[in-house]
């Protein structure tokens, strides 16, 4: 009997051992990060192909930018978080009309609610600052008010936005938002406060970098420097990545809304487009640091050991974007074929 206790005794070690492992190395670490499922291209895989190439790869977080029906009813079941935009040009239309929008929930959210786990909706993407900018808040407000008539607290409303949306980067602790953005932002963030939502933030250091590569270090921006690059009073930067998200974090505060979180909504490298500084070999080595740093948990400085959500930008390589770059984002060929090893590697 005891020699019976102690096999078994044996075998949960090593079962626990293998998940131990599993969890640090293994596929289960890439499901703490999203992968934005952007569709504009005209030679791009069914959604229900696309969907089990999610599974596959162990991602559970996605982010889709229109409500497509097919992708939706692929994802009926996945398991799959889905953070769901609201498009830029349907704004207007929801800031005038709450009943527009509360046939735009009964459509593209109420059907799916027992099937499809949404903790974001996301109200514009990069209309902050800019011409849409005003509109958010408003619609915000009105989807949240759907929301609390339904009795969905889960769901929460955010919007995302651009580097663009600050003025002063440098130092991160100097981080403020521009005039523009700073009006259209000065609800949103009360809201946002309010309700406990996520601010959703774009964070590209490849754009930094390939903007002045004289005196942005590669190793600064790829996760890889061993030592702090920019020392900016009490805060130590190894990487690039988080003095970006710093500067959110500084502008919030300087704004009066320090408590806000934030998810980081796209993040990436290209593989191609810009010569040797878009090449296969530094998009992996981009992307697969930025999931082992944002899963690791460690935060940043300003909020260090404070878990970061993060999404990269993007499943697929789109043909139907601006020539160049913008073309180049993907994780995978139309085809389905990895165009780098990422999640293989983690």
């Amino acid at each position: 009997m005891a020699a019976t206790l102690v096999v078994v005794l044996s075998q949960l070690l090593l079962l626990s051992t293998i998940f131990i492992i599993t969890n640090q190395f293994g596929a289960a670490k890439a499901t703490d990060i999203g992968v934005n499922y952007g569709m504009l291209g005209n030679n791009l895989p069914p959604a229900a192909e696309v969907i089990n190439l999610y599974k596959k790869n162990g991602v559970s977080k996605l982010r889709l930018f229109d409500p497509d029906p097919a992708a939706l009813a692929a994802l009926k079941g996945s398991k799959i978080e889905v953070a769901l935009d609201l498009k830029n040009q349907d704004l207007p239309i929801f800031a005038s009309s709450p009943p527009a929008l509360q046939q735009w929930f009964a459509q593209n959210v109420e059907p799916y609610l027992n099937d499809i786990d949404f903790p974001y909706l996301v109200v514009g993407n990069e209309v902050i600052p800019g011409d849409l900018g005003h509109y958010v808040w408003p619609v915000m407000m009105s989807l949240q008010n759907i929301l609390d008539t339904k009795n969905l607290h889960g769901i929460k409303v955010t919007t995302t936005l651009p580097g663009t949306a600050l003025s002063t980067s440098y130092p991160p602790s100097l981080g403020q938002f521009s005039a523009q953005a700073a009006a259209d932002l000065k609800g949103v963030l009360s809201f946002l406060s309010s309700q406990g939502s996520p601010l959703m933030i774009n964070v590209y250091p490849y754009f930094a970098y390939a903007s002045d590569p004289a005196h942005v270090r590669l190793d600064y921006a790829q996760f890889t420097a061993t030592e702090v690059v920019v020392q900016d009073g009490p805060y130590g930067y190894k990487n690039l990545f988080d003095a970006m998200v710093d500067s959110f974090v500084a502008a919030m505060e300087s704004a009066g809304v320090p408590d806000v979180e934030l998810v980081v909504s796209e993040s990436g490298w290209p593989s191609a487009g810009n010569g040797e500084l878009t090449t296969q070999a530094l998009a992996s080595t981009y992307n697969t640091n930025f999931i082992k740093h944002v899963s690791s948990g460690v935060g940043t400085p300003r909020r260090p050991n404070k878990r970061l959500e993060g999404y990269i930008f993007a499943m697929f390589n789109e043909n139907l974007k601006s020539p160049g770059v913008e073309q180049n984002f993907g994780l995978f060929y139309p085809d389905m074929t990895p165009v780098y090893p990422v999640f293989s590697q983690l």
